[in-house]
Parts: structure tokens; sequence; C-alpha cells
């Protein structure tokens, strides 16, 4: 039996709403790819990025305009070549991961040489907002081991000082996305600096960064924005410290682990 390829979009409600620098959230809208041999089913999903110039609509048609060569044997080594750095690319690769895993009774992680899974402390994010909202919503998360803190720019101190003072014990990291600039850069830093916090990812504009490599970055500078869809880290090693791999970003699973190797 040939394959089938389903492309759907789902909506789902996100509990409280979400707001970072540049937008606010109330529901994530996922496109969901599910590839059909007649006994196994591969399922894959995504969150199309705005940022990136993507939508509901651009992802489906891109997973929809590759369907043929799906069913004519693309394989995930080929798909990388067959479509570019995306929300839609990593639908189809998790899809393929997916449909792989079940038909050799293997997991996926087995797959991709993970070794043994283990559990691991996730963060849980505090929306931007004002101090005040932003210290409320933390009291109510401070038996959270490990709290992310989204930031704003101009004020992110008085948001930083806040959040520390309802959450005195947890790990704190804080994503600016991109809101920082010259006019605030320092003062937020002493500020993450005074609360002890143990990342600060992506303050600067990623066409912007240039200044990161110029600074004694005490704390651990992590690169979100500035790995765009379909670039390699080499760049990136004088700016940060770190990276925030995103498979939606990458394109899927299979160029996520080539970024690791790299």
């Amino acid at each position: 039996m040939s394959l089938v390829v389903t492309v759907e979009a789902e909506c789902f409600e996100i509990a409280g709403g979400f707001r970072i620098s540049r937008e606010t959230r109330t529901h994530a809208q996922v496109v969901v790819v599910t590839l059909q041999d007649g006994t196994f089913k591969g399922r894959g999903e995504c969150v199309p990025y705005p940022r990136y110039g993507e939508s509901l609509e651009s992802v489906q048609t891109q997973i929809q305009e590759i369907a043929p060569a799906l069913q004519a044997g693309l394989t995930r080594a080929t798909l990388l070549e067959a479509m570019p750095a995306g929300a839609a690319r990593n639908a189809v690769d998790c899809a393929l991961w997916d449909l792989e895993a079940k038909k050799s009774g293997r997991t996926a992680a087995d797959l991709a040489g993970a070794g043994t899974l283990r559990p691991l402390t996730t963060a849980f994010t505090i929306s931007v907002d004002t101090p005040e909202a932003m210290a409320e919503k933390t009291a109510a998360a401070a038996h959270r081991p490990l709290l992310k803190v989204k930031l704003a720019g101009p004020g992110d101190d008085e948001r930083i000082a806040a959040v520390r003072k309802a959450a005195p014990d947890s790990t704190l990291i804080v994503d600016a996305n991109e809101a920082w600039d010259q006019s605030c850069f320092e003062i937020n830093m002493t500020a993450c600096k005074a609360a002890g916090v143990a990342l600060i990812e992506q303050p600067l504009p990623s066409k912007n960064d240039g200044l990161l490599a110029e600074i004694d970055r005490s704390v651990t500078i992590c690169a979100d924005e500035s790995l765009h869809p379909g670039k390699s880290i080499d760049g990136l090693r004088e700016k940060y410290d770190a990276v925030n791999i995103k498979l939606d970003k990458a394109g899927g699973l299979t160029a996520a682990l080539q970024l690791v190797e790299d």
C-alpha cells in the first residue's frame, strides 16, 4: 500500500496566555502530519514561526507540495535537500522518525543514538508583564526548581528583581527575545548578575549581537533567534556560550542532531 500523507491544523488554548517582547498568544496553532503505510502510522507536528514569515497556511502548503515525493520514497536524508529548514520540514521529519521507529520496533531515541533516556527538569515560563504581575505569577510557581522569565527591554531590571524576590530558591533563566539595546543592556545585565540568573537567552537582536563578543560574559549567554533556520553555529562561537536548538527552526530532529555534532 502506498504511503498516505495527511496534513491537519489543530488549535490548543494556552492556560493563562503567553506573552513575550514581540507578541501575545492565547492559543497554540499546530500543524500535524500523519504518514500511514497501511500498517504503521508516523506522526509529527510543528508550530509555525511568524518571526520567520511562517503561517499555518504556508506550512501546510509546503507539506502538501512534498507529499508526492514522500509517497515516492523520500527519506529523512533526502528531505534535508528537498525542503528548506523550518517548521514544515520539522513536522515531516518527525513523522518519518516516528514511522521508522514503529516499523522497526525500536524507540526513536534508540534510532537516534541518544542512549538511555532519563528524567530532566524543564523550565516553567513566566510571561512578561509588569513587575507586580510577574511577581504574583512567580509566587504561585515558586515551588518549581527552574523558572524561565520572559523579558521586554527597558524596565527588565525591576522585573528581574521582583521575580527573584518572589522565588528566592528557584533557578532563574531569562529570555529577552531580542528586546534589549544599548539603552538598557548594562543595567539589565547588572540586574541579572545581582539576581543570580543562570542564563540569559538572546538579549540583543540577531542583527546587532556583535557586542556580545566584546563583553565579559559572567552570565551564560544563549543564542536563539541568532541561530537562524538552516544556519550553522560557526558564526556564534565568539558571541554566545550556548545555543537553544529548536526542532521547528532546525527543520527537524535529523538537522538538530547535526547541529549538536557541530
